[in-house]
């Protein structure tokens, strides 16, 4: 290479090192171009903690490279930090994607499944070897976490392995100008995977047959298992009565509402409100369920998918295999709900699959490849603008955590209900896929299963356990039997914690945790706590006043349970004669007994939980007495309120200037007032409203109190009850109207699908201020 005078140009060296989100989303053909566009030579390839890239070539160039990395990478990629040294020049000749090495203990991230691309889906409909084709990606898009064993991101790697590529592929596979240069799970018609239908005895092969088999039983009403991304859902016409009858007899599910998926945005927005926030959370390539608001207008929907509820839970297409049904059929929506038996794992093995649902469904939809890690669907919300997750999954795992402290060697177990695990690595808080409930061995197989993979693909070497301080979690007892040492960390602690390590929050903070169980340092049940704390510990400055649980758990399915409990914590005995429809229309004998227990403490266990409380007013309501689904009562009463409606009821705080903690706020003042608006013929709207915003102005006012008498103007709220939109939106609003620094949930759920990275990050805190 000669400049103008003939002088030979110097060639510099340099080794640049990228850590992020950098493989499995196409980062080494885009430097390949990048370093090609730029004249350079050298190379690139995968480490097990980072990319790593040697670049020679003119001074010029090379900064004109480094200045062009971060300006426009793959959309699915996330650059977390570049580290760049000169080095001596080694004489390359050109520029080649090399080999990937693993050669050190530490990880780069692995890339979540990735909705298909639009150029993708131009694929299916021209590209010769790829017509109809329903497992077309490329380097933008496709699967990656639920096929991936071990890391580096190699196809060696993955559950792609033992397809090998056909020449046609192995071509785009080499050229560095297609977009499936390097692309791990590249196939076509040719090579691929293949789908498989079973009906009954017969088994059909090829996507057209198959396409017109599932397009005629979806319209006749049937219901079809198909194998997904990271698990088998069920499917059927959203609608048609009898399917959406036949899938809730099939998922011994009466009455809680199923996520839709339709067609287009275009569908989606007949039937729900869909702002510009919403939208691009729908389209993203994680393509969540997005819980939105329903459009008030005669719905073509039929009304069992969710009774008395007044969001939706939908969806957008996020496979070949959706677009291509939704083509041949014609259906604005499917019901598209995971495909698992109750409170058991999503399925991901064909056989089980065919075992279970060929006698209950139409037909079985599998195809030929592993699913290595299983991996439902995720959901979120907007409120305020933000986006908020609920259940972290498909799309958004494994993306880690980055830490304010080091998490490595700890790990956290989880909570009992929604659960999900945390490794540490280096700063890294790798947060699970959802787990579920720990209450069956089938879950209990899965988490541990899990949590064995997640130590292999991210090298991690657990030395601390952290868990529930409930003794009878499932969690706690793997944490016992891991025979390393234990942190135990209280629930609510771990709550706001688990928002503080999302904000990196290292200080002191007013903590407002509201859900409804968790284990309490005095063996009551906790759930409606205003704390001081940070990191390390807190002190439990108010909670609501405790009031017996009759049944204990029973209390939970059974809400007018709750309903009798805060009437006779207010009203004594009295409450058998109050004029109200809900007392009225209980048998006296239910209503004797349930008094019964709480006067002799007969299996009632006390509680500060919010969300019982919520389930008590619904009841009194009459709107929910019975909950068939976790959380009914209060989603249900939420979905009537009058939002038109401004005013509160009475409730009293200790506002004690000297006492530090255990402030009882008492709401008995609050069911007082419920009850003569009810006798007042109050509409349940209009009581709902003044309900909740009762329970903004407990937050508001304890968070004064607190900043009056401590100095601490950081707001930290979590917990299940902060998934209200209501409570939530209006909570945050006149917070911030207050001057406080508030933080809430977006990346991680408010919901106990976040505890174990609360758990994670005060053991790593713990453990650093004890050294």
């Amino acid at each position: 290479m000669k400049n103008k005078k003939n002088n030979p140009i110097k060639k510099n060296a340099k080794q640049i090192e990228i850590r992020g989100l950098v493989q499995g989303v196409g980062f080494r053909p885009y430097i390949y171009r990048l370093a090609c566009d730029n004249n350079l030579s050298g190379w690139v390839k995968n480490k097990t903690d980072c990319i790593i890239i040697h670049i020679e070539g003119s001074l010029e160039n090379i900064v004109s490279f480094e200045k062009k990395i971060g300006i426009n990478p793959p959309s699915a990629s996330r650059i977390e930090s570049i580290d760049i040294k000169k080095i001596q020049t080694k004489d390359c000749r050109t520029f080649e994607i090399i080999q990937s090495t693993s050669s050190t203990s530490q990880i780069t991230e692995v890339s979540p499944d990735i909705a298909v691309c639009d150029d993708c889906l131009g694929d299916i409909k021209n590209h010769n070897n790829r017509i109809n084709y329903p497992f077309t990606n490329c380097t933008n898009c496709g699967p990656r976490f639920s096929i991936i064993s071990e890391i580096p991101y190699d196809r060696i790697n993955t559950s792609m392995n033992e397809f090998k590529m056909c020449d046609s592929c192995m071509e785009e596979y080499k050229s560095p100008e297609n977009r499936r240069f390097h692309a791990q799970p590249n196939a076509c018609l040719e090579c691929g995977p293949e789908y498989t239908l079973h009906t009954g005895e017969a088994k059909i092969t090829g996507i057209e047959k198959i396409l017109e088999i599932i397009s005629s039983l979806l319209i006749d009403g049937k219901v079809i298992a198909l194998k997904g991304v990271g698990g088998f859902h069920l499917i059927c016409n959203a609608y048609n009565n009898l399917s959406i009858d036949k899938l809730r007899e099939i998922k011994h599910r009466d009455k809680k509402p199923f996520a839709l998926m339709f067609s287009s945005i275009e569908t989606l927005e007949k039937e729900a409100l869909v702002n510009e926030t919403e939208e691009a959370l729908l389209t993203s390539p994680q393509r969540p369920i997005v819980l939105l608001k329903k459009i008030n207008h005669d719905s073509l929907l039929p009304n069992l998918l969710s009774e008395g509820i007044n969001t939706i839970g939908a969806m957008l297409p996020y496979t070949p295999i959706h677009y291509l049904i939704f083509e041949k059929t014609k259906i604005d929506a499917m019901v598209y709900t995971s495909g698992n038996l109750s409170d058991e794992p999503i399925i991901i093995d064909n056989d089980k699959a065919l075992e279970i649902f060929t006698p209950l469904c139409g037909a079985v939809l599998t195809y030929n490849r592993k699913i290595v890690n299983r991996n439902d669907d995720s959901v979120a919300v907007v409120y305020n603008n933000k986006k908020r997750i609920f259940r972290r999954s498909r799309g958004f795992t494994p993306t880690p955590i980055p830490a304010s402290i080091n998490v490595d060697g700890v790990m956290a177990a989880g909570a009992e209900l929604k659960n999900t695990f945390c490794v540490g690595k280096g700063n890294h808080a790798i947060l699970s896929q959802h787990i579920g409930d720990l209450k069956n061995l089938e879950t209990l197989e899965f988490y541990n299963e899990s949590i064995g993979r997640y130590k292999k693909l991210f090298k991690a070497d657990p030395e601390i356990v952290a868990h529930d301080l409930h003794p009878d979690y499932l969690s706690t007892k793997f944490a016992e039997e891991s025979g390393l040492p234990l942190t135990a960390v209280q629930h609510h602690h771990a709550h706001i914690a688990s928002c503080m390590a999302e904000h990196n929050l290292d200080q002191k903070v007013i903590g407002i945790s509201f859900d409804g169980t968790g284990y309490g340092d005095d063996g009551k049940i906790w759930g409606g706590e205003i704390f001081l704390n940070d990191l390390c510990d807190y002190k439990r400055i108010f909670h609501f006043d405790y009031v017996s649980m009759p049944g204990g758990e029973k209390a939970i399915k059974e809400t007018w349970r709750m309903g009798i409990s805060y009437l006779y914590k207010t009203f004594g005995e009295n409450l058998i004669d109050l004029d109200i429809p809900f007392v009225k229309n209980l048998n006296k004998k239910d209503i004797s007994l349930i008094i019964s227990m709480i006067k002799t403490g007969t299996n009632c266990p006390e509680t500060s939980s919010c969300g019982r409380l919520f389930d008590a007013v619904s009841s009194i309501l009459e709107i929910t007495k019975i909950s068939r689904f976790e959380a009914e009562a209060a989603m249900k009463l939420e979905a009537v309120i009058d939002i038109q409606t401004h005013e509160s009821y009475p409730f009293e705080m200790d506002k004690t200037i000297n006492k530090t903690n255990n402030r009882i706020i008492n709401i008995n003042p609050m069911i007082k007032a419920i009850v003569e608006d009810i006798k007042k013929e109050k509409k349940p709207d209009y009581i709902s409203a003044k309900f909740h915003n009762t329970i903004v102005s407990i937050i508001i006012e304890a968070a004064v109190i607190i900043r009056e008498q401590h100095g601490i103007n950081d707001v930290v709220m979590s917990g299940g009850v902060f998934q209200n939109r209501y409570i939530c939106e209006v909570a945050e609003k006149k917070l911030k109207e207050k001057g406080f620094s508030l933080y809430t949930h977006s990346k991680v759920p408010a919901n106990d699908g976040g505890i174990a990275l609360g758990q994670l990050i005060v053991a790593a805190k713990r453990r650093t201020k004890c050294a």
